[in-house]
């Protein structure tokens, strides 16, 4: 019996590296992405980045068991074919490519350091395999843990895209300066002026999460008062509070609120009332990336 092929992605963030392990599979032309392992380390590579601009001598080694540990768990998989990518906090630091060389040569993994909009590229080409039409604009928002990416589409396609240094774990580390915002609200100014009617869709751990909490069904847009009455909740909260309040990982707990504050400017600013959470992120879009062009 023949099994779909296998596919992997390796995800280096500011906050965490995930790997995810998938299958695609189409049936009467749907197209669905089956997930058979996903695994995330909080390696916070944005801590050190953000402040000292380098990645320390401790997370480089916590950085080369990880990928090692990914290794073998793809090989035990026995994926087709695998990509590993790294956005904003490897992009930035100093020795980035000096980790990036000495991973190669401990796992003979190549790291892709990509910008935000092929960040966005490959996370909204995903979007088709979740019943979302295609023919609505969208203003499409992607939190991580150094930047916020926001990219409009139109009918399917890219029209444009800004990558904005305003992110979790920079504001954690008080890292966002004054011009950030100014830049972020000069570029939503252009939106909020255009002749389009847009739809709001969010990716990122922290907007997933805060889906859950809102308990809707899959795909049911949340509304922003939802949102707004979650964040206020979860600010008023320690951290400690938050995580056993609403069962969330520590690492999870202090960045989901400086996430929601993000998310809620963006939405108020575009007067925009809901935003839609599929269940997607960059993970998903390099498995589909990769069974797209073994298939095409």
């Amino acid at each position: 019996m023949n099994f779909p092929d296998r596919y992997a992605a390796i995800d280096i963030g500011s906050n965490g590296m995930r790997l995810l392990i998938a299958k695609v599979v189409e049936i009467n032309g749907v197209t669905s992405i089956q997930k058979l392992s996903l695994v995330r380390v909080p390696i916070r590579l944005g801590e050190d980045v953000f402040n000292e601009g380098i990645i320390s001598e401790q997370k480089k080694n916590q950085f080369v068991k990880t990928i090692k540990a990914y290794r073998l768990l793809m090989e035990i998989y026995q994926v087709k074919d695998f990509r590993a990518v790294a956005t904003s906090a490897m992009r930035e630091a100093r020795n980035g490519n000096e980790i990036a060389n000495l991973i190669k040569k401990e796992t003979d993994i190549d790291i892709s350091l990509i910008d935000g909009k092929m960040e966005a590229d490959l996370i909204f080409s995903t979007i088709y395999t979740q019943n979302i039409s295609k023919n609505d604009s969208y203003l499409f928002i992607d939190v991580g843990g150094g930047s916020t990416e926001i990219t409009i589409f139109n009918k399917g396609k890219r029209v444009e895209s800004k990558s904005f240094k305003i992110g979790t774990v920079r504001l954690l580390q008080d890292k966002v300066e004054e011009q950030n915002w100014q830049e972020l609200d000069t570029w939503l100014n252009n939106v909020v002026n255009s002749d389009k009617d847009f739809k709001a869709i969010g990716t990122g751990g922290n907007i997933n999460r805060y889906f859950k909490l809102s308990r809707n069904e899959y795909l049911q847009p949340v509304k922003f008062d939802v949102l707004q009455n979650l964040y206020s909740d979860l600010s008023s909260l320690t951290k400690e509070e938050r995580a056993e309040k609403y069962r969330l990982r520590y690492d999870r707990a202090d960045v989901i609120v400086p996430a929601g504050k993000i998310y809620l400017t963006i939405l108020e600013k575009c007067g925009i009332d809901e935003i839609i959470v599929p269940k997607i992120g960059l993970s998903d879009g390099i498995v589909y990336y990769l069974y797209k062009r073994d298939n095409s």
